[in-house]
């Protein structure tokens, strides 16, 4: 039988108020009664039982398959999350909002496009003088900056920094990344191009090592020299390759002044 599973909740008696869902089959919603830990959870049900009482447990939902009773567990987990003794936020814990941000907009869930912090990371097989002149980004050398550049998708809009320069672009993805040996520019491949890093094809056959190419469009770029920093501000930086900013605040005003640029009417 697939939709053998089923969501239920503990119930405290003393106050009727709901302190932890769960998801099962056959008879695990039974199984925390016996349970001797420390969790919050197990210390509230021998609370309960201290005082000759029993928690009051309840099926609220069933037949359902592992995949729905999985989601239908982590909706009721973020309703109620902060009340809960649950320790773990549950599976598709992604897909959710993070609790304590309805005061800010959020790309993915506000928008459907993210606005994000892209790193340039240059060295031998990256330029950011070609980025200019091309219209693309780059990453690559290992996995970490491959699924780094990977990850980004049509539509994002993202704010490019220099390492010791500052913040030198805002652009939008136009072409999900893919190898630089497949990368080309109107029929022509990038890797033909007169390219200020001569190195960019290194590895160009190894899916791993090699640099992953997005197509962008440029709203606003500065050359290295003018890259736009202040010194000790708390600006935001970060050596992954892709970070979101949505609780970047004081960067995206800074980047909004400085760039002459609203990114929130950008992302869409």
């Amino acid at each position: 039988m697939t939709n053998e599973y089923y969501v239920y909740v503990y119930i405290d008696p003393r106050n009727f108020e709901e302190f932890y869902y769960g998801k099962g089959k056959e008879s695990r919603k039974n199984a925390h009664l016996a349970a001797d830990s420390d969790s919050e959870k197990s210390k509230r049900i021998r609370a309960i039982k201290e005082e000759g009482l029993e928690p009051i447990i309840r099926v609220i939902a069933s037949g359902l398959s592992q995949h729905d009773a999985l989601l239908v567990e982590k909706t009721l987990l973020w309703k109620l999350g902060k009340q809960l003794t649950n320790i773990s936020s549950g599976h598709y814990a992604e897909n959710f909002r993070p609790h304590d941000t309805l005061h800010l907009e959020l790309s993915g869930f506000d928008f459907q496009s993210g606005l994000y912090y892209y790193n340039v990371g240059e060295c031998e097989t990256r330029n950011w003088d070609d980025y200019l002149k091309y219209n693309f980004i780059s990453a690559g050398g290992n996995e970490r900056w491959r699924d780094g550049i990977n990850s980004f998708k049509v539509g994002d809009v993202f704010v490019a920094y220099l390492k010791s320069y500052g913040y030198v672009g805002v652009g939008e993805i136009l072409q999900a990344a893919c190898p630089v040996r497949d990368f080309k520019i109107d029929e022509k491949p990038l890797l033909n191009m007169d390219l200020a890093c001569p190195n960019m094809g290194n590895s160009h056959l190894d899916d791993v090592q090699c640099e992953h190419v997005c197509s962008v469009k440029w709203h606003k770029t500065f050359d290295r020299v003018n890259a736009k920093w202040k010194p000790k501000s708390g600006l935001y930086t970060t050596t992954h390759i892709r970070a979101s900013l949505d609780k970047q605040q004081p960067t995206i005003e800074y980047i909004n002044t400085e760039f002459q640029l609203n990114l929130k009417e950008i992302v869409r």
